[in-house]
């Protein structure tokens, strides 16, 4: 549970090894943060990122092993955690497939899947953690979704499309959760500088993992519902998602 100073205590990484979401765990060690239990595909992949947090000053650093892709084993995973590390005041659903576009085009099945672990995986592990939120009584799902979900491009419309379903999926959950001490929480990034866009043009105020993770744990303090990453493209988007189709079609080529 959070202590008398709101600060997280605990915290459930689904997709462990995003950079994203280490960066944010870091930061929140920083504070107050102690356990930390990273859920991952292959657990032997997160023991060096397991071995810093440790050393930064976590007491209590766990793997355990969760596929993204197999949403009917996420309840036995999610509830598995809970009765082994008790109440968890922070879980971050952080793993995603980005993907190519061209390449989608022309194997369908392959931008299907892609999809499902985006949208579908985050669905079925979000609502068997919000059932323990529920049971505990407190407690915060940050979902971790991205811009490209608020106007889905031509190069990425598969990726931005299931970004798009996460998004709607977070904030109507969270609105179910009101009453309840549970919460939901939005996070919108732009372009990040991590190895999944290694190679890729960077976007207009792209940014880092670390600068993330700043505005995440500024965003959780101030009890954000929706957290941009950088701040501005909050206004930079309040403007691109009601540009007519054919100017957004030229605005958003790269």
């Amino acid at each position: 549970m959070r202590d008398a100073l709101g600060a997280v205590q605990s915290v459930l990484v689904l997709g462990g090894n995003s950079e994203i979401a280490l960066a944010t765990v870091r930061a929140l060690i920083t504070g107050r943060c102690r356990t930390v239990v990273l859920a991952v595909r292959d657990p032997d992949s997160a023991t060096t990122a397991a071995a810093s947090l440790r050393g930064l000053g976590a007491t209590t650093v766990e793997t355990v092993a969760f596929d993204a892709s197999t949403p009917e084993t996420h309840q036995g995973v999610v509830d598995d955690c809970f009765d082994r590390f008790g109440d968890l005041d922070l879980v971050i659903c952080a793993f995603g497939v980005l993907g190519n576009q061209e390449d989608f085009d022309h194997d369908p099945v392959a931008a299907a899947r892609a999809a499902s672990v985006n949208y579908t995986g985050v669905v079925s592990s979000g609502l068997a953690v919000v059932s323990q939120l529920r049971r505990q009584g407190h407690g915060t799902l940050l979902v971790i979704s991205s811009v490209a979900g608020i106007r889905a491009r031509k190069d990425n419309y598969v990726y931005g499309s299931s970004k798009a379903g996460v998004d709607a999926f977070t904030q109507g959950l969270g609105d179910a959760l009101i009453g309840t001490g549970a919460r939901t929480v939005v996070v919108r990034p732009g372009f990040v500088h991590t190895k999944m866009t290694e190679g890729m043009a960077a976007a207009p105020f792209s940014t880092t993992p670390e600068k993330v993770a700043e505005a995440i744990v500024q965003g959780l303090a101030k009890g954000r519902e929706v957290i941009w990453a950088p701040p501005i493209l909050r206004y930079v988007f309040g403007v691109l998602g009601h540009l007519p189709r054919p100017l957004w079609r030229i605005v958003s080529r790269r």
